[in-house]
């Protein structure tokens, strides 16, 4: 594969940075900024390592797996009846993130088939 972000990687790079800037202009708690901040930081880093080394497989399960953490950190940080914004802010970007990341996952695999069998 060439070193080049693909669509998938965009997206997911532009969720991350939006959830690490989101307690700018969102309702928040310490907790929930912290936790947006720090999620959304590493987030918005993965895509860059794709980017640098495209070889890493495991990056897209981690970055669904960052999804996955984005969706359930309001009610494991307790802030999803405090910050409900931040709340909803991290559902969307936990869903986006974790959609994106698993249609990734799928493309990388389907590349790989093909260059493989070739």
């Amino acid at each position: 594969m060439k070193k080049t972000l693909h669509p998938q990687d965009v997206i997911t790079l532009v969720a991350g940075i939006y959830a690490f800037l989101s307690p700018i202009w969102t309702t928040t708690t310490s907790a929930a900024t912290w936790t947006m901040v720090i999620l959304g930081i590493i987030t918005a880093l993965l895509p860059l390592t794709e980017l640098v080394r495209p070889d890493l497989l495991s990056v897209e399960g981690v970055t669904a797996l960052l999804g996955v953490l984005f969706i359930i950190s309001p009610w494991v940080m307790g802030f999803a009846a405090t910050a409900m914004p931040m709340a909803v802010t991290a559902w969307i970007v936990g869903v986006v993130t974790l959609v994106v990341s698993l249609a990734d996952v799928q493309v990388t695999r389907s590349h790989h088939r093909e260059v493989t069998a070739h």
